[in-house]
């Protein structure tokens, strides 16, 4: 998943900057995915929430290192199955987020893409985003508009995975 070039501020190709392809592609698939959908305004907090968790789905289900974006549409039945409702996607990114990292590790190799999805990961667990109890039962009278019913505070992915998924079939 890394995708290295060499390159310096001198322009003598002395140093090497890795630059996290994979990360920003994943990352730039899923904002174009829900920009279509046209679900949130590109600068809402459940926006980024969505993103996140589409590129954390994008890029972890990439097993092979061959993102591309000629087999995008053939990932979205891929990307569908891991962000539905009932799936552990939660316990998947773990898994996945390990794995990567002790081959990482193992091949003593800077990974700048696992530390970008690591970021947006460690963001979607610990945010907290107030959201419409869709669990509870309004016990008075009829609730007018969507931000007069009950709240909660959830964690950004549980917001995000949701969105992502609907942006998915809307595509």
């Amino acid at each position: 998943m890394l995708h290295r070039g060499q390159e310096s501020t001198d322009g003598t190709g002395g140093g090497e900057l890795t630059v996290p392809m994979a990360w920003l592609y994943a990352e730039y698939i899923a904002d174009e995915l829900l920009r279509t959908g046209d679900l949130m305004p590109p600068t809402s907090f459940e926006f980024r929430a969505g993103r996140d968790a589409l590129a954390l789905t994008i890029f972890l289900s990439d097993t092979d290192g061959e993102l591309s974006g000629i087999r995008v549409v053939t990932q979205l039945e891929t990307w569908l199955s891991l962000t539905a409702y009932d799936q552990p996607w939660q316990d998947w990114v773990g898994e996945r987020m390990s794995k990567l990292t002790a081959e990482a590790v193992e091949a003593g190799v800077d990974a700048p893409d696992l530390a970008l999805a690591e970021d947006a990961w460690r963001w979607l667990e610990e945010t907290e985003l107030l959201a419409p109890d869709l669990d509870a039962v309004p016990g008075g009278g009829p609730v007018t508009g969507e931000d007069d019913g009950p709240k909660v505070w959830t964690p950004a992915w549980q917001l995000g995975l949701p969105l992502g998924h609907l942006a998915i079939h809307l595509f």
